[in-house]
């Protein structure tokens, strides 16, 4: 694979999850998750291209299917059926997440997480930018307030982790693409019954709203 369209899919990637911090539309978000998942699709099926591997074709399409296609179409109507135009505030302002943003970015490329983006030399700098949309990722789930853009960082969170798998020289085992594909779909259901009980018995998905439960 070209290091140079390597590093332009990637920085899709990593800016699809720069743009989950600053968007306020659940909308906009999920279209960002399906750019995302579609740069993972890309990865995988040039992989395929070089390897010709009949069966990782299967898990490839798979992919498409469930991660493209299908999960974002489920978050979308989700929304539809929740009446959800617009996602909830952060923990941090703006500002505060941007500074956030850009400290966690400096970190993924720092003398101290050297050895870890070093273990394909050639990769270094893929691999930071991979481990920067996975910092970015988990600061996501911990800074929204929204349980639907908490269950996209865990998806973007796994896309991230794919991503430097992919760079870092791990093997890409059809197992290890069908469970990936697995963790989805159970995802996909547990996003259905949690967001449909919470946003049922709340009337809102923000997950501040949960402080006042007692049993």
């Amino acid at each position: 694979m070209h290091i140079l369209f390597s590093q332009f899919l990637l920085s899709i990637l990593f800016l699809t999850v720069v743009f989950l911090h600053l968007t306020r539309k659940n909308f906009s978000a999920v279209i960002a998750y399906g750019i995302q998942s579609l740069v993972i699709f890309l990865f995988l099926f040039i992989s395929f291209l070089e390897t010709g591997n009949i069966y990782s074709f299967v898990v490839v399409a798979l992919i498409l299917i469930v991660k493209v296609l299908l999960a974002p179409m489920f978050f979308m109507r989700l929304i539809k059926k929740h009446a959800l135009a617009f996602s909830v505030t952060t923990y941090l302002n703006t500002p505060l997440s941007v500074i956030a943003i850009a400290l966690l970015t400096l970190l993924a490329y720092s003398e101290k997480l050297a050895p870890l983006t070093r273990i394909v030399p050639p990769n270094q700098l893929l691999l930071s930018l991979a481990l920067s949309a996975l910092f970015l990722s988990l600061f996501l789930i911990i800074n929204r307030k929204g349980a639907l853009s908490q269950i996209l960082g865990i998806l973007s969170t796994e896309n991230s982790i794919v991503a430097f798998a992919i760079f870092a020289g791990l093997e890409q085992s059809p197992a290890l693409q069908i469970g990936i594909i697995f963790n989805i779909f159970i995802w996909i259901i547990i996003a259905t019954v949690f967001v449909s009980m919470l946003y049922k018995h709340f009337g809102t998905l923000n997950v501040t709203s949960m402080k006042s439960l007692k049993d």
